[in-house]
């Protein structure tokens, strides 16, 4: 039985084949969107799934809370203070293995900030047990004590191939930068499976103690206010539950947190965090390695499901239409025996066929667009993939099954349900829907979502060009950053200035406006109970002229005043409001006290408000100190062509650092370089949903033009003997859909302008919604939808009506 209502099914798909193509290809648009999303939570979910021990490994997550101990509701840390890990070990029971991962060793896996081009490894230090603890495989070395002595590192295989020759390396050295030279004690196995923990090297933690580093790397190893620079792992006892340990974890957040006094401490408590929950898991700030948002899936679940749904109800509409022709085919078989279940399982059959085709043309649009969603910027710096393998794909063909199922359910209910004695009779008898407004419920619904979509990707876009195209209060074009990587700022600073075409050059701590922001505190005396926070650059003397800011008030640092500039902070205006000084005159001359240190330091300047943090936010208080040991870039003002100045940046490095690579990008690039990979890729995916919207959109169009074309066939047929022109018939059939579409423009039009306000006010400098944008969207919504409506009338105006009433 099921073997001829397949063939049934494959008869009548290929019988009504432009139906047919059209079912298949709205599916497969909509069933694509669907897929990627399944891969990548797929590609996710793989993620510390080889490890043995996962169900008992949690990670140590911190909260901020208030005075009272009581969580703030912000955002949670992935990170958490290193002293909890021995506290635990010698002092709690339950725990069989503690695992710190400190960053401070070679480069970070975000590729977000400048990184060392001279630093061949991304990675981390970490206690010896990590190895037992994640289950990373040694193909050499001896994972029981590679890590045990200082100065000591294990490489992953990639990593060994990249840096040595020989196949074992182990007992090799390394420089890694400023931290050192490192012993190859260990190389990790080439391996297929994913880790939430990305690097290419992993470095003994005891190398903290005894190397020559900055003092503040052991500070953040004994302090338990650093909650920022390491992450701890746990290991449970088989017997023990994340609750037994959290009343260790309150136990020590009060002996060790809530005592501390200082009501400008940040204070954090304790909780575990499931490995399994780490990805897809939930957004917190830190994070150790690539990770995918449960927020991000929840979003382009909803758009996926959004498009699908539309499509279904297409393929709804599509199937009722053609099925018209087949009403004299359901009265027959009626009337020959032919049950309603029968009927009702033959049509339902058939809309399951088109689902698995429709499946297996997504496949291969899955394949073709998979490069393009592996470009887009949130995939490469998150590592995203799309996995596929037995389960993915057998997944596909369950979800195919449903959704044809879901899709060709009330067709089904419907024409199974005819009267053969009315389709007997003639079509005319037979009034689909001729009581329910459902469909053009939907459908209005459909042309109001592709409308938003449309104007929310037209608003995102002139968003994106405000951004790169604005002025931001300070030069940045004919501008080099070149980052120092651990070289000598005045040296090279010095070297530098030796050619013509090199104008000015400064050392900063950071970039300003590209995405990146520090800050400090200050009080203007004792007194004040508030510490105010003002964004901070550290700068040298020639900052002022490479940036071409304006001096207001006051002067700037000088290298005569070289050994005292560091008592000395330059602010901007909105710093002098906020310190509430009379004027930028008044304000010079007068003390702050820093937070960092509880020095004093006097204000030597005010320049004018310039766009220090990106536009997104406004321009706030600003503090320019001189302090040579922060800077990490050189700002570099040159004449003459691009070309040139790097040139003569190439000379001028090889003569301070011969044999190290150089790292720099024009300001203004590196600038834009945020908003594109910020609001780039929203443009982008918005853009591609508003297409597909539209598309699915018209293809619902299409088929209640298609249907109310079939239904009034007899109808057109007698208008046109009795003399009704072509005008007057495209109006007749056009009027309800141009309704519909005119009812989509004024629900649509005021929500897309409603709604992209309330994201634009968060924005400090933001695009406006005219009266174009609004009539470029509207205009591309009408035109679609013309498009369709009229391939429709326009066909049934060249009708002949003997061929439709000869047997009336």
């Amino acid at each position: 039985m099921f073997k001829n209502y397949f063939k049934t099914a494959v008869r009548s798909l290929l019988r009504h084949r432009f139906f047919s193509a059209i079912n298949i290809f709205g599916l497969a648009i909509a069933m694509s969107i669907s897929m990627v999303i399944i891969m990548l939570v797929a590609d996710q979910l793989r993620s510390d799934r080889f490890n043995s021990k996962r169900d008992r490994i949690y990670r140590v997550v911190t909260e901020q809370v208030d005075a009272n101990g009581v969580a703030d509701g912000s955002q949670k840390n992935a990170t958490a203070s290193l002293p909890i890990r021995d506290e635990l070990l010698e002092n709690y029971p339950g725990i069989e293995k503690a695992v710190r991962i400190k960053r401070g060793f070679g480069n970070h896996w975000l590729e977000l900030e400048h990184h060392n081009v001279n630093i061949p490894l991304a990675g981390f230090y970490a206690d010896p047990e990590v190895f037992e603890l994640f289950e990373y495989e040694f193909q050499y070395g001896d994972p029981a004590s590679a890590l045990k002595e200082p100065y000591s590192v294990v490489l992953t295989r990639k990593a060994a191939n990249k840096l040595f020759k020989e196949e074992n390396p182990v007992g090799q050295t390394i420089k890694v930068g400023g931290a050192g030279t490192y012993t190859v004690t260990g190389v990790l196995k080439e391996t297929s499976e994913k880790s939430h923990i990305v690097f290419e090297a992993l470095a003994s933690i005891s190398t903290i103690k005894s190397r020559e580093t900055p003092e503040n790397y052991q500070r953040e190893m004994e302090s338990w206010t650093d909650f920022w620079n390491g992450w701890t792992y746990l290991l449970l006892a088989p017997d023990k539950s994340p609750a037994d340990i959290q009343v260790h974890l309150d136990k020590i957040y009060d002996q060790h947190i809530a005592v501390i006094k200082d009501p400008d401490t940040y204070k954090m408590r304790y909780s575990l965090q499931a490995m399994s929950e780490i990805t897809p898991g939930p957004l917190m700030n830190n994070e150790i390695g690539p990770i995918l948002p449960w927020i991000f899936v929840y979003t382009l679940s909803g758009l996926a499901f959004i498009i699908l749904l539309t499509s279904c109800f297409n393929f709804t509409n599509l199937s009722i239409a053609r099925s018209l022709t087949r009403a004299r085919e359901i009265g027959v078989r009626k009337v020959t025996g032919a049950a309603r279940w029968q009927i009702f399982i033959q049509f339902l059959l058939e809309s399951v066929v088109v689902a698995v085709v429709a499946l297996f043309i997504a496949v291969v649009i899955v394949f073709l667009i998979e490069p393009l969603i592996l470009q887009l910027n949130f995939a490469q710096i998150f590592r995203w993939n799309l996995e596929s393998n037995v389960l993915v794909y057998s997944l596909f063909f369950v979800f195919a099954v449903v959704v044809g199922t879901l899709a060709g359910f009330f067709p089904a209910v419907v024409l199974s349900g005819f009267n053969p004695v009315s389709v007997l009779k003639g079509l005319s008898n037979v009034k689909l829907f001729s009581r329910m407004g459902l469909r053009r419920v939907l459908l209005v619904s459909q042309f109001t979502l592709s409308l938003f979509f449309i104007l929310s990707a037209i608003i995102l876009n002139n968003q994106l060009n405000l951004f790169v195209s604005k002025e931001y209060g300070f030069n940045m074009n004919h501008n080099i950053s070149l980052t120092l990587n651990n070289t000598s700022a005045q040296l090279l600073k010095t070297e530098l200035l030796r050619y013509n075409n090199i104008q000015h050059v400064s050392g900063a701590s950071h970039i300003p406006s590209a995405g990146i922001s520090n800050s400090r505190s200050f009080k203007k005396d004792a007194t004040e109970k508030d510490w105010t926070s003002l964004g901070y650059f550290a700068v040298d003397e020639d900052y002022v002229k490479n940036m071409e800011l304006t001096l207001i008030s006051g002067k700037f640092f000088t290298p005569e005043q070289h050994a005292t500039n560091k008592n000395y902070v330059v602010i901007n205006e909105e710093a002098v409001k906020k310190f509430q000084y009379a004027s930028a005159i008044d304000a010079v001359g007068q003390q702050l006290i820093m937070q960092h240190d509880s020095l004093p330091v006097t204000i030597l300047g005010v320049v004018k408000n310039y766009n220090h943090r990106d536009l997104t936010q406004h321009i706030s208080p600003l503090a320019l100190m001189y302090d040579t040991a922060q800077f990490s870039v050189l700002q570099i003002q040159y004449s003459g062509t691009f070309e040139n100045a790097s040139a003569s940046i190439d000379k001028a490095w090889a003569a301070v650092n011969p044999g190290l690579k150089v790292d720099y990008k024009e300001v203004d690039s590196e600038i834009k370089k945020f908003y594109n990979m910020v609001f780039g890729d929203m443009v982008r995916i918005l853009g591609v949903i508003a297409g597909l919207a539209i598309m699915i959109s018209c293809l619902g169009l299409l088929g209640m033009a298609t249907y109310t074309t079939e239904t009034r066939i007899k109808e057109i047929s007698i208008r046109k003997i009795l003399g009704s022109d072509s005008t007057s018939l495209i109006l007749l059939l056009s009027r309800s859909f141009l309704s519909m579409l005119g009812i989509s423009v004024l629900i649509g039009a005021p929500a897309a302008y409603f709604i992209n306000n309330l994201w634009l006010e968060l924005i400090a400098y933001h695009t406006t919604i005219d009266f174009a944008v609004m009539m470029t969207g509207v205009s591309c919504l009408l035109l679609f939808g013309a498009i369709t409506v009229g391939s429709q009338t326009v066909r049934a105006i060249f009708i002949n009506p003997v061929d439709n009433l000869k047997n009336e």
